[in-house]
């Protein structure tokens, strides 16, 4: 009984870091996005099959630096986080989370055919990308990050977003 009380107490903690924020001097966009990226991989149920690493990979020019670093080798569940940054759209595929640069928005449908049936959580911050299939778009709005999800995108890559997630996008495509 009290294990179940402790890993809910540390979920809500959790989710109350995830809640979106302000940015200002002392939190760069891309360190939050940073931070997002991170509790997209927590609040999604990945298939068995993906093993015990969790692929991250920047596809396209990199806009977080340095701020990504402090998630290689982090936890998620029972697997780690491992950084890649990527021009190869073949090596995709070895990624189980994909950020796409804004640098690769003209890019997104051809990519995006290439990971249909992959179990890869597709993330971007190019306007319009859950409508062209992108499972969830950050933006900034009101100085605030943002998030928008394709539901059907998540299920059509075999992957469950965490109702708690879905609570705290802005809009949710079905």
């Amino acid at each position: 009984m009290r294990r179940s009380a402790l890993v809910w107490m540390l979920l809500a903690v959790e989710l109350a870091s995830f809640a979106p924020r302000a940015l200002s001097d002392d939190l760069p966009e891309y360190r939050l996005k940073a931070a997002f990226l991170y509790n997209f991989a927590v609040f999604t149920d990945w298939p068995a099959a993906v093993g015990p690493t969790l692929n991250l990979c920047i596809y396209g020019r990199d806009p977080f630096g340095s701020e990504l670093d402090p998630l290689e080798g982090k936890a998620v569940g029972d697997r780690r986080i491992a950084l890649h940054r990527l021009t190869n759209v073949e090596s995709l595929k070895d990624c189980q989370l994909v950020f796409f640069a804004d640098s690769e928005s003209g890019n997104l449908p051809r990519v995006l055919a290439r990971l249909r049936d992959v179990p890869v959580l597709t993330v971007a911050d190019v306007a319009g990308a859950t409508a062209q299939g992108v499972i969830l778009d950050m933006k900034v709005v009101s100085d605030r990050v943002t998030f928008e999800v394709n539901l059907a995108a998540a299920r059509a890559a075999n992957l469950q977003l965490s109702s708690k997630l879905l609570r705290l996008a802005t809009e949710v495509r079905q």
